[in-house]
């Protein structure tokens, strides 16, 4: 994983690497079919690090289809995380909606407040786990489409084989997510062109992985 750290520096090899994640910026500005070209094209450019190219696939809309299926297998994980603690959640809304009016009882207001922060812990620990995960479900999901990527069982143990390989992709890709909102902390449009350079690392990130994965298996 030692050329993991090349993930904020990888696109200057390519000499057309700002042209291209302005045009990608760009279409991302597209609601939904604009996400999941994203996403297409951070796989179109994993599959060019695959073939030893250190260059960023080309910017279009050509990749929607490419992306569709990581898409559905993202939200599906993420629906599933929002539903959890929305279980939580509803319930100590309720009570403290109950306990609003009139005299409230403070043992219930208690159990509202606890019942808050486990619905926000479960939150948060879920995106972390899942952020965790992304290089497995990606690699599950290009490989074995839509089932291979829900497979949670499969997911974990791919994300098992080396810990380390896991936590180390885990961290680069959080820094790649800070990246990418670091254009609405400076300049408000510049997400745009932060979110498709967070892409471009994602893919070299994920690559890293694999190729940590597969070294652990074969030692």
């Amino acid at each position: 994983m030692e050329r993991i750290t090349d993930a904020f520096a990888w696109l200057a090899r390519d000499p057309e690497w700002l042209t291209k994640v302005l045009i990608i910026g760009l279409i991302l500005l597209i609601p939904i079919a604009g996400a999941i070209n994203g996403i297409g094209w951070m796989l179109a450019t994993l599959d060019r690090l695959r073939a030893g190219d250190e260059a960023l696939a080309p910017a279009n809309l050509s990749y929607i289809g490419r992306g569709v299926r990581l898409f559905v297998v993202n939200l599906v994980y993420g629906l599933a995380i929002l539903l959890i603690a929305g279980a939580v959640y509803v319930p100590a809304l309720l009570i403290a909606a109950s306990q609003s009016q009139g005299s409230a009882n403070p043992a219930l207001v208690s159990v509202a407040i606890v019942l808050s922060l486990l619905a926000f812990s479960i939150a948060t620990l879920g995106t972390l786990a899942l952020n965790f995960a992304l290089p497995s479900i990606v690699l599950a999901t290009d490989g074995e489409g839509i089932a291979g990527g829900l497979r949670v069982l499969g997911v974990v143990r791919r994300s098992r084989i080396n810990v380390s390989n896991t936590l180390i992709a885990g961290l680069m890709l959080i820094a790649a997510g800070f990246v990418g909102s670091l254009g609405i902390l400076l300049c408000g449009i510049g997400v745009l062109f932060t979110s498709a350079y967070a892409l471009a690392m994602q893919a070299w990130i994920i690559r890293s992985f694999e190729l940590g994965s597969a070294a652990a298996k074969a030692a």
